[in-house]
């Protein structure tokens, strides 16, 4: 098991801080050091390219983000000599009491060894540029084997696209729930009065912790179980990457990893957090997550998930992105935790085979993954039904898409608030990444088919008929709804009455799509 976690020392802190930044590991600078192809393969915990380049820089000289870089995500040893000349202020001796390496001697040619992990992270959010470093236990790369249960990750793919979701308006309070190395909490830092962040995991607080301290980030750490540590508290916006992973109970050789398992039977983790998380939400307050859930035979999975949003009593959207068979997504988190033929092939099948029983005695045919948003309305106790919307979108997306769902947040609101007589009352105009398709049959004068495409976002496309296509077109800011069906009815020959009661709902779903936006 993984014991060892840094320790916060703000003067060594400050110290580490500047050495990490005068020897350039960066994110930028290490895949400037790896290059393209390296750099990528690393991406991918392949590390044999990256071991090669590092091994050749070292070769040619001292290069600080090698020394570092071979250490702290490869897992290889390097010399006290070399740890001191590209932490001359910190030093190994400095390095070893926050925790970070071991040594095994004092001389400078004796070894040292990384015990966690210490890798660069950059990113762009809507207060700018971000670089920090961030600690976790060390990875399946650096340990050439399996992960220990207690294992507290680093900075993942789905921590990635859930930073990328998130909404970053300014916020008076966030919430973080099973916060691991601390990096949701951390964005959230930059536009929020205050975060706190819960994990049941008091090694992954105590990173978290060590991250917070070495980014400069004041965070208030709790541990406690999902929403336990805050209950009775609301927040302006709660953020969670829970344990949302499907693992058989109890299964011997599965492996039940603390970031990732939550304990509980298939997806009750994260139906429990949809259908209880609007307790710590203030009026206008919001909610994202992640999450993966079951699609069971029988049983349409929309109307399913759409159960946990009704059962919310919230706003409610979730936008599935992936689907899984179940061979895919066991093989998917048993080589995740670590578990392969090639190391332990008898715990390997008999751990599959132990997935695939689980899943198929509660009929899953697949399982999704995906994004769910949720929000309190702003007005409590007003008589508003609560929007719904559960859609699959698979294709590529423009990240980062926080900003895309804040706007749709903020359209439901006026679509909603809007009734028919006011919608079409007011000036509209086309979003500016919004394009006109249209498709012709050869010899023909009139289109078979017409498109709106957003260009940004999720990238929506929406098949217009002549009536919608038409309007859309002469909404250039100047002319009101009304008037434009009017002159449309007049032109189509049909009755402006009808044609407005026609184009009333696709006008409110191109509006809260964001191609359609009110004018100044």
């Amino acid at each position: 098991m993984t014991s060892s976690v840094p320790v916060t020392d703000p003067t060594l802190l400050d110290a580490l801080r500047s050495d990490l930044r005068s020897a350039d590991y960066t994110l930028d600078g290490v895949r400037s050091l790896l290059g393209p192809v390296a750099a990528d393969a690393l991406d991918r915990e392949e590390a044999l390219p990256a071991r090669v380049v590092t091994a050749s820089a070292l070769a040619s000289g001292a290069d600080g983000r090698a020394t570092l870089l071979r250490l702290f995500q490869l897992g290889e040893d390097v010399t006290r000599a070399a740890l001191d000349a590209v932490l001359p202020t910190l030093r190994t001796a400095g390095a070893e009491r926050l925790g970070l390496v071991a040594t095994q001697g004092a001389d400078d040619g004796d070894a040292v060894r990384a015990v966690v992990d210490l890798s660069p992270y950059a990113a762009v959010d809507a207060a700018g540029e971000v670089d920090w470093w961030i600690a976790s236990d060390l990875g399946e790369v650096a340990r050439r084997g399996a992960l220990p249960e207690n294992f507290v990750l680093g900075v993942g793919g789905a921590s990635r696209t859930l930073a990328q979701i998130t909404v970053r308006e300014p916020r008076g309070s966030v919430l973080d729930v099973g916060t691991g190395c601390g990096i949701q909490a951390l964005h959230a830092s930059r536009h929020a009065g205050a975060v706190v962040a819960t994990d049941i995991d008091a090694r992954a607080l105590a990173y978290a912790r060590f991250n917070a301290a070495l980014a400069g980030v004041r965070l208030d750490l709790r541990e406690g179980s999902m929403l336990e540590p805050v209950l009775g508290e609301t927040f302006d916006l709660v953020v969670s990457n829970p344990p949302f992973v499907i693992t058989p109970r109890g299964e011997a050789g599965v492996g039940e990893f603390t970031y990732r398992d939550g304990g509980a039977v298939g997806d009750d983790v994260v139906r429990s957090l949809v259908t209880s998380v609007g307790s710590v939400l203030a009026p206008g307050g919001v909610a994202q997550l992640l999450g993966n859930w079951e699609h069971r035979r029988g049983e349409d999975w929309a109307e399913r998930v759409g159960g946990w949003l009704t059962e919310s009593g919230l706003d409610g959207w979730v936008v599935q992105r992936e689907v899984q068979d179940p061979a895919q997504y066991a093989e998917l988190w048993l080589r995740d935790g670590g578990i392969t033929p090639d190391r332990d092939r008898a715990r390997f099948e008999g751990a599959y085979a132990a997935w695939l029983a689980d899943l198929d005695r509660r009929g899953v045919e697949g399982i999704g993954f995906g994004l769910v948003t949720l929000r309190r309305p702003a007005l409590a106790g007003a008589a508003v039904s609560p929007w719904r919307r559960v859609e699959e979108i698979t294709g590529t997306v423009a990240q980062p898409l926080g900003a895309t769902i804040a706007r749709v947040l903020d359209a439901v609101d006026l679509v909603r608030d809007l009734t028919s007589e006011a919608l079409l009352g007011r000036r509209w105009q086309v979003a500016g990444d919004v394009t006109d398709e249209r498709y012709f049959t050869p010899g023909e004068a009139s289109p078979r088919v017409m498109l709106l495409r957003a260009g940004g976002g999720f990238a929506r496309t929406v098949r217009t008929e002549t009536g919608l296509a038409a309007f859309v077109g002469a909404c250039d800011g100047e002319l009101t709804g009304v008037q434009i069906v009017a002159a449309l009815g007049t032109l189509l020959e049909v009755d402006a009455a009808a044609l407005a009661a026609e184009l009333e709902p696709q006008l409110r779903g191109l509006i809260t799509d964001g191609l359609l936006l009110p004018a100044p």
